[in-house]
């Protein structure tokens, strides 16, 4: 502060007091303001240290006196606020402003201060002060302070935002223009900022949103989500190279951030809202874009636009995700039925309608000209083009689905589509299933019957379930295939799908009479295991054990240890079983380390089993298999390269068959692992030692150093010390399998050597594994230390 500026200050008395955490301070301050109401080059400084001060006091009164609050409201100090922002040279101190009040609400704690400051509507004229938001700094402190006032959002404070009487809640509106910013943090911020206001419980605030934004914001929101689909999808055909991945890695987070958020959205409940969320998701993105892309559009009808056409292995994986994260019942339920349901009728029917009444090529209008057009509510009955629901279980239906005006939701490419008058009742507006809730008992008698008969004729009448099939063909690589078995996979997992739709195309065995399987499909799983086994196969360990987990829920009751399988399809898998045996012993006779390699990819299996959900977020699945470990992709990701990988996985094929195999016959294991866990010493176990071979060492790590013995064991590496107790006995200070044991000599010291045991990892995608242990070992000569090398290798050798 300079001299002149102190010295205005201090005119009449009014000097600045000691102790900054007071109520006279604030007074001092407001005296600032009150003698500074133009901003200008020469004020500017001292107006921002100011308004900094001014938020750590009133944090201060928060917590220790009340006082400060009641003279913040006295005097009116959020005006000064917003006249400083409205001037010419605001801009200066509109980034001040926005973080002080930011500051301000995340460390209030009491309700009542809350309230004072939400007092006086200042803080939403302050929400809709024009800011110059091409200003990154603005945008982003405007945007955390909205998302930090949602933050504080109850039953009681909606009020303070939300005026029933005008119509007018600036807090969201204000906010979701931000929904398709080009920042992340600034679109993640408006999600959780929209989501913190869904889930307050007040009726009135749920209808305004209902009739003056819903339709609005979702209808713009989901083209959004969509146009980054179809850029993902186009980056991914353009990008082959596995050691590009960067942008894909990109894409992939921010399609997983989107159906997150739609989940979340879902999981509040809100059912007048999920309704309009749903048709939304329904007939923009999941049927036109997800499910078309299935099968050739041109196949059905004459309307193409190769614009909304992805990649059928991009459609299998977003349907993939969308299935593993989204469990909301309506929506699932729905899109499960079309892919597993649909006849040549209903794709005939639904395309050519989507084809014609859709516009795909020109985005909707924009939210902005949206929200600020709320006359246009009156008229959106008379804009509304609405596509009937067509219930594709029920034959009858489908000749007549345009005489049911129960059944509608919107289509048209306009964001005001949806009609919004209709009563906002909670019971009225609750979505429910337009397909299994409203079968009859008949229905669903005819459908168990339906069940045995369903064969090659059945599957060429449903084209989008029987692109699902086709899918798995292995011919030139199992990446569709990989995808194909994960949305089968994910379907048969989510809670949200009806049971009878599965059973309808024999996709689980969770029924009361299952005398059935879907022998089509279960054909195809043995041609893949059959072709994994095969030599030079083009099918990598994860396709192999998604084929395998699917097998089992189609044929094999867990709970009651049941396997349906026929003698034919079990046939088939014993000989893949006996094939995959055959390949072992050929690369037993290779390899000199076999029973090592053998003891660890059992290890690994078990301690990392393969988890879908981790498949499905790794980028390096988008691309075409690779064989090279270069390319940093896991090798149970990849192709084999050499021998010893070739091995490796050979090894795994019949961990994997000779365990379906087993299960299939409800068999239980008993020969492998080769080593078992009861037949190992243990730390702390007292061994005696007096037919056993020991070699005395000194172990020296960086934190200690100890006089051991080493046992020459043929399976373990151990390390005692003498049991003072007992003559002759010892205590086990150390033990693990000799497999895992690393020996280098010390280049310096021909009497010692460097020992190093690494674990295998516990979690494949942790890649750092630390060692468990990393010393020298110093022997009282040479000749021991040989001695000890040499039945350390030995002992790898066994």
């Amino acid at each position: 502060m300079s001299v002149f500026t102190r010295a205005k200050n201090g005119l009449f008395g009014q000097t600045k007091p000691r102790n900054p955490h007071s109520i006279e301070n604030l007074k001092y301050l407001c005296g600032v303001l009150n003698r500074n109401p133009i901003v200008s080059d020469a004020n500017r400084d001292l107006l921002i240290e100011t308004l900094r001060f001014i938020s750590e006091i009133l944090i201060w009164g928060d917590q220790n006196d009340s006082s400060v609050f009641d003279y913040f409201l006295e005097r009116g100090m959020l005006t000064y606020f917003l006249n400083y922002m409205r001037q010419k040279h605001g801009r200066y101190i509109c980034v001040q402003v926005l973080q002080t009040l930011n500051i301000l609400f995340e460390n209030i704690r009491h309700e009542t201060s809350l309230y004072y400051l939400l007092s006086n509507n200042h803080i939403n004229n302050i929400i809709v002060h024009k800011f110059d938001f091409n200003d990154e700094e603005i945008t982003a402190y405007y945007i955390s302070f909205l998302k930090t006032l949602s933050l504080k959002l109850n039953t009681q404070s909606i009020n303070f935002f939300y005026n029933e009487r005008n119509h007018d809640f600036p807090l969201y509106v204000e906010a979701i223009k931000f929904f398709n910013h080009p920042e992340t943090m600034v679109r993640i911020a408006v999600r959780t900022l929209t989501l913190n206001i869904y889930k307050v419980p007040d009726s009135a605030m749920h209808r305004f949103i209902l009739d003056r934004t819903a339709t609005e914001y979702f209808s713009n929101l989901v083209w959004f989500i969509r146009t980054h689909i179809l850029d993902f999808d186009r980056l991914i055909r353009n990008n082959q190279d596995i050691n590009n991945r960067g942008r894909v890695t990109c894409g992939l987070e921010e399609y997983l951030d989107h159906i997150h958020y739609l989940q979340d959205i879902f999981l509040l409940n809100v059912d007048s809202l999920n309704n309009v969320l749903k048709d939304q998701l329904m007939n923009r993105l999941l049927i036109p874009v997800y499910v078309f892309s299935l099968i050739k559009r041109d196949k059905f009808s004459r309307i193409t636009d190769p614009r909304t056409k992805l990649d059928q292995s991009s459609a299998l994986f977003l349907l993939a995700e969308f299935f593993l994260v989204t469990r909301y019942l309506p929506v699932i339920e729905e899109l499960a039925d079309i892919i597993l349901s649909a006849n040549i009728e209903t794709v005939e029917a639904v395309q050519r309608r989507y084809g014609e009444q859709i516009s795909y090529s020109l985005p909707p209008t924009s939210l902005d000209i949206c929200l600020a057009k709320p006359d246009t509510l009156t008229n959106k009955n008379n804009s509304e083009i609405s596509l009937n629901a067509l219930d594709i279980n029920n034959g009858a239906s489908r000749h007549h689905h345009g005489h049911e005006p129960n059944r509608t939701r919107s289509a048209s490419s306009s964001p005001i589509s949806f009609a919004t008058h209709h009563p906002l009742n909670e019971s009225s507006t609750k979505s429910t299933s337009l397909y299994i809730s409203n079968w009859t008992d008949d229905e669903k008698t005819k459908l168990h019957i339906d069940q045995l008969k369903f064969n090659e004729a059945d599957l060429a009448k449903r084209p989008y379930f029987e692109a699902l099939i086709q899918a798995l063909d292995c011919t030139e690589n199992d990446q569709k295939c990989f995808y194909a078995l994960s949305v089968l996979l994910t379907m048969t997992m989510n809670p949200s799908v009806d049971t009878g739709i599965l059973e309808s195309v024999g996709l689980t065995v969770k029924c009361s009479n299952k005398t059935f399987y879907n022998t089509i499909l279960v054909d195809q799983l043995c041609e893949i295991l059959s072709l994994s086994v095969s030599p030079d196969s083009k099918i990598r360990l994860v396709t192999m054990n998604l084929a395998i987990n699917l097998l089992k829920k189609l044929v094999y009751d867990e709970e009651e240890k049941v396997s349906y399988l026929s003698d034919h399809h079990l046939a088939r898998i014993e000989g893949v079983h006996e094939q995959s045996t055959e390949d072992l012993r050929r690369h037993y006779r290779q390899q000199e380390m076999f029973l090592d390699m053998f003891e660890d990819e059992y290890r690994q299996m078990e301690l990392n089993p393969i988890r879908l959900e981790y498949l499905l977020k790794d980028p390096c699945m988008l691309y075409p298999p690779t064989t090279t470990p270069l390319s940093g992709v896991e090798f149970i990701k990849r192709l084999p390269s050499g021998d010893i990988e070739r091995a490796r996985r050979s090894i795994r094929m019949f961990f994997l068959i000779r365990g379906l195999s087993l299960g299939l016959r409800s068999v239980t294991e008993t020969e492998v692992p080769l080593t078992k866990a009861e037949n190992l010493v243990k730390e702390n176990d007292k061994l005696d030692l007096n037919n056993s071979d020991l070699i005395a060492c000194t172990v020296l790590m960086k934190e200690k150093k100890d006089r051991r013995f080493l046992v020459t064991d043929p399976m373990q590496f151990i390390l005692i010390e003498p049991d003072v107790k007992r003559l002759g006995w010892g205590i086990v200070k150390f033990c693990d399998l000799m497999q895992d044991v690393k020996v280098a000599n010390d280049k310096e010291d021909t009497r010692s050597l460097h020992i190093t045991i690494h674990k295998p990892v516990n979690n494949t995608y942790v890649k750092s594994n630390p060692p468990i242990l990393n010393a020298k070992f110093t022997f009282d000569d040479h000749i021991r230390c040989m001695t000890a090398k040499q039945n350390l290798s030995k002992g790898r050798l066994r």
